[in-house]
C-alpha cells in the first residue's frame, strides 16, 4: 500500500563497474511502492565491500516493510515533517543495517573491516525523510537551484569546513575518499536524518563519490531535470566513464509530479 499524497512519484537507478575497477561494490534499491530509494557504496575488498553494501539496502528495506506493516498509519497519514515518526523508522533501519554488517564481519575473517555509505529517501505522504552516513550524495533540484541535501562525511569535506583547503584543491586531493563515518565498520553510527517538504517539479538525485568526484552539480542538475526519466541516470554513468570513470558509479533519479 503506497503512502497517499498530492504528488505522483517516479524514479530510476542505475549502476556501473566504471572503467577502472574490476568489480562493483555498490549496490542500489528502488522501491516505489515504500517510497524508498538507497545508495550504498561499500568499501573492504572485493568480498567485503559488495557484502556490505547489499546487506545494508536489504536490513533497510525489511526494516521499512516491517515499520509499515507494524504501524501503518504513520506512512498513510501526512504529518509535516517535523512531527512525523517516520524518520525514526528510517534511522533505525540504518543502525540495524550497521550492526547487522558488522556483526557479520565478526563471523567471517575474510569480511574483517567492511563497511558502507548510505544514503537513503524515503517518501511519505509529500514529505521526504533523508537518512545519511558517508560521502554519497542526496541532491535536491528545485526549480533552477541544486541544492546538497546531505553533507559529506569525509576528510576532505572537514579540511575544508576548517578552511584549510580550498574547493579547488578538494577536488584533486588525494584523500578525497577517505570517509569519517561508514555503516557497519563499527556495531553503532551516528546517522544524520534530514526532513523536507517536496513540492511538484521536484527532482531527488541520489549517488555515490564514483559520479560526484567527476561530474559538477550544475551537470548532475542539468541531465537530472533536463533528460527523460528513462535516459537521465545512464547519461549521468556515461559523463562519469567519459571523464576517467575511476571508480563504481551508482545513481538513482527520483521525479515528483502533480497525480495525472
Amino acid at each position: 500500500m503506497a503512502s497517499p499524497s498530492r504528488l505522483q512519484i517516479a524514479a530510476r537507478g542505475v549502476t556501473d563497474v566504471g572503467r577502472r575497477r574490476d568489480h562493483n561494490e555498490d549496490a542500489f534499491l528502488v522501491d516505489g511502492d515504500l517510497g524508498l530509494f538507497v545508495v550504498a557504496d561499500g568499501m573492504g575488498g572485493h568480498a567485503g565491500g559488495g557484502t556490505a553494501s547489499t546487506l545494508a539496502v536489504d536490513t533497510i528495506r525489511a526494516r521499512v516493510r516491517a515499520a509499515r506493516e507494524a504501524e501503518p498509519a504513520i506512512f498513510q497519514e501526512p504529518a509535516p515533517a517535523e512531527s512525523s515518526r517516520v524518520p525514526d523508522v528510517l534511522r533505525q533501519a540504518v543502525e540495524d543495517a550497521c550492526r547487522k554488517i558488522y556483526l557479520a564481519a565478526q563471523d567471517d575473517p575474510s569480511l574483517q573491516g567492511m563497511g558502507t555509505t548510505v544514503t537513503a529517501a524515503l517518501v511519505a505522504g509529500d514529505s521526504a525523510f533523508v537518512a545519511h552516513v558517508g560521502d554519497s550524495r542526496c541532491y535536491l533540484a528545485r526549480g533552477d537551484q541544486m541544492f546538497q541535501i546531505s553533507e559529506d562525511h569525509s576528510l576532505v569535506n572537514e579540511q575544508l569546513k576548517a578552511g584549510a583547503i580550498t574547493e579547488d584543491e578538494a577536488r584533486s586531493s588525494r584523500f578525497r575518499n577517505i570517509i569519517t563515518r561508514s555503516v557497519g565498520f563499527e556495531e553503532e553510527v551516528l546517522v544524520d536524518v534530514m526532513g523536507l517538504e517536496l513540492k511538484a517539479g521536484d527532482t531527488l538525485v541520489l549517488c555515490c563519490d564514483g559520479l560526484s568526484n567527476l561530474v559538477e552539480d550544475g551537470e548532475i542538475a542539468h541531465i537530472a531535470t533536463g533528460e527523460p526519466l528513462s535516459d537521465a541516470p545512464e547519461k549521468l554513468v556515461a559523463l562519469a566513464n567519459e571523464r576517467g570513470g575511476d571508480d563504481n558509479i551508482t545513481v538513482i533519479v527520483v521525479r515528483i509530479a502533480e497525480p495525472t
